[in-house]
């Protein structure tokens, strides 16, 4: 865990800020870990390995003159390939923009760089980022480190796989349906879903390239190896976007707790509409016990929306209304039979519920969709109460360890084993509901390896703005050994 590609972000510009390393041996080193572990897992899909090593010995140049440009100044990273970057193609994993070089930044790209951070490549996604496993017809199949044969999730499996193998210090990744939470569980790293509106998505793909609305319930996200780095880099990314910087300037409130005793710490960890597999039960409830151990108050918080029943349907519903633009008339002709026939699709297997409502989503009129609206924002509401009893809520992230991979069509028709008993694919989005329906800020930590070696990730959500405080939570955890990032063995 010493050597040069392991070494959480921080050390390393504590390392080139000392003048111990300098950004060209940096940034050779992860090239070269890129090409020794990259043909088996295939998480890097672009490299512009050139540009990379001149803006490294730029840096270095800067930094002996005295002219280092920002936090991040020389430190090499890689970069979802869903967010634009001038002069490096950006696909979303999609054949059609085979070709799409932007001409411009994503707004986060522009932090990054101005933050003194040298993009040297892209992570592999699904088409349009739009699964929970990473694979396309451009790039292939991206693989989980711990297990070839599993998945590093999605839709940023790429970005978690890559930092995971030591290929990257640092990343950001997007997240509407659990895709940053979901493949740092997959892959024992740590990823942050930020408040809403927080990080700027313009120049993220999807929507199509030149989209400048603000999608719903999408957010940019901070991936690493540890907790301190994930503030590091949202330091760096969080931010109104450039015209709305003319009236407003970002104050994220700073944590409270000091300490695990201080922690009023909530549990939600079961519910009957999605079971989780056994052992991530029992280690999740060893965890609390650890918790109660050290001084915290853990305690099973009763709230009315601490319950599936109350956040899926209208999650299922504005998912359904955010994606149908990207549906063709025959598609979303399709969703209105689903719709229709919902009370009948369990007769033909496992199915996640409340699905159909999403299927009405995809068809809603925009008055029905302002209805749906109008409850979040009033559930967004309702919610300061929990976080007024305690100061983070710990839920699963999804009901299992790393799935294997599957690719089969339709995608309804996938299946994942939970206590033995086959489940819904899309189980796989319950957890993560609470916290994207409501834009609330949720860290995923990884806490623990099951039987298998694979590891698994608790989610840490806490009251909308208090990102400082989750990503507390998670530095006190770390601290206290409770939480932790593993090496994956390694490959040729």
């Amino acid at each position: 865990m010493n050597s040069m590609h392991y070494q959480p972000a921080h050390e390393l510009l504590s390392e080139l800020e000392a003048g111990r390393i300098t950004s060209e041996s940096l940034t050779t080193a992860l090239l070269e870990r890129i090409h020794q572990q990259n043909g088996s897992i295939n998480a890097v899909v672009t490299l512009d390995e050139e540009r990379a090593l001149s803006r490294a010995r730029e840096s270095d140049q800067q930094r002996a003159a005295g002219q280092a440009t920002g936090p991040l100044h020389g430190l090499p990273m890689t970069l979802k390939d869903t967010w634009e970057v001038t002069g490096m193609t950006t696909t979303a994993g999609a054949p059609a923009l085979q070709t799409h070089v932007p001409e411009k930044h994503a707004d986060i790209a522009q932090r990054l760089e101005a933050a003194g951070a040298i993009i040297i490549g892209k992570t592999n996604v699904p088409i349009y980022a739009t699964d929970l496993q990473s694979y396309n017809k451009l790039f292939g199949v991206t693989n989980n480190p711990y297990n070839t044969d599993h998945s590093p999730g999605g839709s940023s499996g790429g970005a978690a796989a890559a930092l995971a193998s030591g290929m990257t210090t640092l990343e950001v990744g997007s997240d509407l349906a659990g895709s940053i939470r979901t493949p740092a569980h997959f892959c024992g790293v740590f990823g942050h879903k930020p408040t809403r509106d927080l990080v700027s998505l313009r120049g993220h793909i999807p929507g199509p390239p030149g989209t400048q609305s603000r999608p719903d319930l999408a957010v940019g996200g901070p991936m690493a190896r540890c907790s301190q780095d994930l503030e590091l880099l949202l330091d760096v990314i969080a931010a109104p976007r450039p015209a709305d910087a003319r009236s407003w300037a970002l104050a994220m409130e700073p944590a409270k707790l000091e300490t695990l005793a201080q922690a009023r710490v909530g549990l939600w960890l079961d519910d009957p509409l999605c079971p989780i597999e056994t052992e991530l039960s029992v280690g999740y409830r060893d965890l609390a016990g650890k918790l109660e151990g050290l001084g915290a108050l853990v305690a099973e918080p009763n709230h009315r929306l601490l319950n599936l029943e109350h956040i899926l349907p209208a999650y299922f519903n504005l998912l359904g209304s955010l994606l149908a633009t990207s549906l063709k008339p025959s598609q979303r002709r399709q969703m209105k039979w689903i719709a229709h026939l919902e009370p009948w699709l369990k007769f033909f297997g496992p199915v996640t519920p409340f699905i159909g409502e999403y299927a009405r989503g995809v068809n809603q009129a925009a008055h029905q969709w302002a209805s749906w609206n109008e409850l979040r924002e009033k559930m967004r509401v309702e919610i300061e109460s929990l976080f007024e009893e305690f100061d983070v809520l710990l839920t699963p992230v999804t009901p299992t360890t790393a799935i294997r991979h599957d690719h089969s069509q339709p995608v309804f028709k996938r299946r994942i084993m939970v206590a033995g008993q086959p489940r819904a694919y899309m189980d796989q989005f319950c957890w993560i509901a609470l916290a994207t329906l409501l834009g609330l800020p949720a860290t995923s930590v990884p806490v623990g390896v099951s039987a298998h070696g694979l590891p698994y990730n608790i989610q840490v959500i806490g009251a909308p703005g208090r990102d400082l405080t989750t990503l507390k939570f998670s530095q006190l955890l770390e601290a206290a050994g409770l939480a932790a990032f593993r090496q994956p063995p390694e490959h040729d």
